[in-house]
């Protein structure tokens, strides 16, 4: 099909979505503490949502069960919310997407609960630090395979490896769309590939390992983890190809 090119009233819809995503963020960053269930968290997700209403475009999607992703400590993304309670020393991820009249948004932040170790706190902030660092290096021309190269290059600088077989997306009238970006080069040579154009959308999502990239689906069919079975951590934002420059959709 090949990768949309959104006109500037495509990117105000979907920028609308990932508003609403970015919202819903800060809501159930509020109501991160310790003692809290998963479960809980997924309901305030799912009634700010419907509030503002949209959709959580997650619940139902390829049969996930939830309208938030909770992936706590080893598990790096896709965790299912449970009735697990809240920790000090936890580390939990939340990634949400959400669906507004036809168009689609989706982020992710990884964040302590309570008082958690120097590397961990080091761990969540590669995720976040490589981000931001892809973001800014963002331009028009670039080929999708150089962005993905720099992200790696980035995440083994930190001193951690990027989780393998999972990969930033395009997004807009789909929660996943193309291309793939992988935060690693997934060939030898980044000078090839489809390039960064205006108008494109798509999702940046640093997913960190501390030893070991290899990925392990768990039992539930649903969380990742890496094979070394150490903490990870992921952050993601939406972004907008717009004179030539990235534009993050998903914050207020």
């Amino acid at each position: 099909m090949g990768i949309a090119i959104r006109n500037s009233t495509e990117i105000k819809q979907i920028a609308q979505a990932n508003k609403i995503v970015a919202r819903t963020l800060e809501e159930i960053k509020k109501h991160i503490s310790t003692g809290v269930s998963l479960k809980e968290l997924d309901k305030i997700a799912e009634s700010f949502v419907l509030s503002c209403g949209a959709k959580p475009s997650f619940k139902g999607l390829y049969g996930f069960p939830s309208s938030i992703c909770t992936s706590v400590n080893q598990v790096i993304i896709h965790g299912i919310p449970t009735d697990y309670k809240l920790k000090d020393g936890d580390i939990i991820g939340i990634d949400l997407g959400v669906e507004k009249n036809g168009w689609f948004g989706d982020a992710a932040f990884t964040i302590a609960v309570g008082n958690v170790s120097q590397s961990e706190q080091k761990l969540i902030n590669c995720a976040i630090d490589t981000l931001n660092f892809s973001i800014d290096i963002i331009q028009q021309g670039m080929r999708f395979k150089e962005l993905s190269f720099e992200i790696e290059k980035y995440i083994l600088e930190y001193g951690y490896q990027p989780l393998r077989s999972y990969c930033g997306h395009g997004i807009g009238k789909k929660p996943h769309e193309e291309p793939e970006i992988p935060n690693y080069l997934d060939s030898k040579n980044p000078k090839q590939g489809p390039k960064i154009k205006n108008g494109m959308v798509f999702c940046i999502e640093p997913m960190i390992c501390q030893q070991s990239g290899e990925s392990k689906v768990l039992d539930d069919k649903w969380s990742v983890v890496s094979v070394d079975g150490l903490k990870g951590s992921h952050y993601e934002h939406t972004i907008a190809i717009v004179n030539n420059k990235a534009v993050v959709l998903s914050q207020e």
